[in-house]
């Protein structure tokens, strides 16, 4: 059976004067009608380019296909224009940057009904309508003469989808669509697709980094790697019998839930608690003088201990107060009510004297790898500014401190005279961890500090940061919305939701009996690579409405 899309020894060249660099090398994959194809593998590899230039969106006029052709039902595609409004539709990673801020929701829609479908503008609105009804929006009416700022990420993604589809393509190309979503808005839009694909005929090319993701969703995997496709195959048999050895890698890489260990080590507390949180409320003020002033309270009443030497993992989807929580415990947001104390210092009563402990033990590692550090200066220096100005070590011994501190964290000595922007997002992050590392900290805070990583990368930070818990005894607070990682590397897991906490215990009792039914909703949404597990664990979160009870 001739398949409805068939790439065929497509090559994508880099040339810049003399310079030539084949980014793309003799892609062959093929996508048959009704089938969802998972384009997988690392930052770099080649998938979202591979993707661009299958309908001629690529990002520079320095790339050129060099090689090869793409045949949609048997034809070979020339009019790159034409394949980009009605046969192939493509959604991205960020809607936010890709939905225009100053246009309605419903006039974005409307633009390719009117230009593609040749409506008029009554029937665009009656079927942009429509479309925002199957892509889930609750009051579709309502949502079509919204702007894109009035919904949340994961309501955001669905009205590119409903955009994408105005067009009534044959394929929808999701490039990272849920890679910015909590894992319970990453089921939705996930389960969406499969809907589509189902309802309409859709074929589906889905690009990730995560094998979880497709190996929940789509028919057949193609993994790639440094510009090539090492590995194609049902993703039953892929799963099970891989034959490449990155394949291999991106598997036990994964942080699934069934290759979590139970023997995450629980230590006993004989010593008082290094952070006692009591009643802890944070309010912000919000809204202007024409609108009046608001509060919007962050955290509700919360009490938690931590105890030295142990492994924290705080987890909940975005807008649950987890950051919050953490900038609050380091005196960096005000509180509003209840007292946090460090080693029994409060910082309500004492903000001095417990500020200047929590600077001269506590360190964070922030999410984006890039952005947390100073494009200007070497990684060398970045460490070497914090030796300095916590004054513990002799100015002579400062370079030899900063080798240190690159090899606890496995960075070669040489890259300390490198900037970031010349470093991957794992060796930024490594860096970060080791300029955490200079303070010679008791208590690391980690705020989503893996989220941006690939699922190999992440997993080589989660190996250094349990191997620096062992070694040196540091108390780790860990902020995720991803609780696979959580699972692996934290031996507690603090659950939030809404400034709240809903559950709170021993990371094996929690993931085995979860006793709340939030808990048990982002449990099931983790996306596991067993491929006959359902999406979400069967659970509908927008039906189901006892979350926090």
């Amino acid at each position: 059976m001739m398949p409805l899309l068939d790439i065929q020894n497509l090559s994508v060249t880099f040339r810049d004067g003399e310079e030539r660099r084949e980014l793309l090398r003799d892609i062959s994959v093929h996508l048959g009608k009704g089938e969802i194809l998972g384009l997988v593998g690392e930052s770099g590899s080649g998938k979202s380019l591979l993707c661009r230039a299958v309908i001629g969106l690529l990002p520079s006029s320095k790339l050129h296909v060099t090689g090869g052709r793409v045949l949609l039902n048997g034809q070979e595609l020339t009019d790159t224009a034409a394949v980009r409004g009605r046969p192939i539709g493509m959604i991205f990673q960020n809607p936010t940057s890709h939905l225009d801020p100053v246009m309605t929701i419903g006039k974005q829609i409307s633009e390719g009904l009117i230009r593609h479908r040749g409506l008029s503008r009554p029937e665009a609105g009656r079927e942009g309508i429509a479309l925002l009804d199957q892509v889930g929006f609750p009051d579709p009416a309502a949502a079509f003469v919204s702007y894109p700022h009035t919904f949340s990420g994961g309501m955001r993604q669905r009205a590119m989808i409903a955009i994408a589809l105005a067009c009534d393509p044959e394929i929808l190309i999701a490039d990272e669509p849920t890679t910015a979503l909590d894992v319970t808005i990453q089921a939705q839009i996930l389960q969406l697709l499969m809907d589509l694909r189902d309802r309409r005929g859709l074929s589906i090319i889905l690009v990730t980094h995560d094998l979880g993701v497709v190996a929940q969703t789509c028919d057949r995997i193609a993994v790639m790697r440094n510009g090539q496709i090492v590995e194609v195959g049902e993703k039953r048999a892929l799963l099970a019998h891989p034959h490449h050895p990155y394949t291999r890698q991106l598997i036990a890489s994964h942080p699934s839930l069934s290759h979590a260990s139970d023997e995450v080590p629980v230590h006993a507390h004989h010593k008082a608690p290094l952070f006692q949180v009591q009643d802890l409320r944070v309010e912000f003020a919000s809204g202007g003088w024409l609108g009046g002033r608001k509060t919007f309270r962050a955290l509700k009443d919360v009490s938690f201990d931590i105890w030295p030497g142990e492994t924290v993992g705080i987890v909940g989807e975005s807008g649950s107060g987890k950051s919050t929580l953490a900038r609050a415990m380091l005196g960096l947001v005000p509180i509003t009510a209840g007292e946090v104390l460090f080693e029994g210092q409060s910082l309500t009563k004492a903000p001095t004297a417990t500020l200047k402990a929590l600077r001269n033990h506590a360190a964070m590692v922030f999410q984006d790898p890039f952005n947390s550090l100073n494009p200007r200066m070497t990684i060398g220096q970045t460490i070497a500014e914090v030796l300095q100005s916590q004054g513990e070590t002799p100015v002579e011994q400062i370079p030899a401190r900063v080798d240190e501190l690159l090899d606890m964290v496995g960075l070669e000595r040489a890259l300390a005279g490198r900037r970031p922007r010349s470093l991957s997002g794992g060796q930024c992050q490594r860096a970060g961890i080791a300029r955490a590392l200079a303070v010679n900290p008791r208590v690391i805070l980690a705020d989503e500090c893996v989220a941006a990583l690939d699922v190999t990368i992440q997993a080589q930070i989660v190996a250094l940061f349990r191997k620096l818990a062992a070694d040196h005894g540091l108390t780790l607070i860990f902020i995720a919305h991803d609780l696979a990682i959580v699972r692996n590397l934290c031996e507690r897991v603090v659950v939030m939701h809404h400034g709240q906490i809903v559950e709170d215990g021993p990371s094996a009792r929690v993931f085995a009996q979860p006793a709340r039914a939030y808990t048990r909703a982002l449990i099931a949404a983790i996306p596991d690579i067993d491929p006959d597990r359902p999406i979400n664990g069967g659970i509908n979160p927008e039906t189901q409405q006892e979350y926090a009870t």
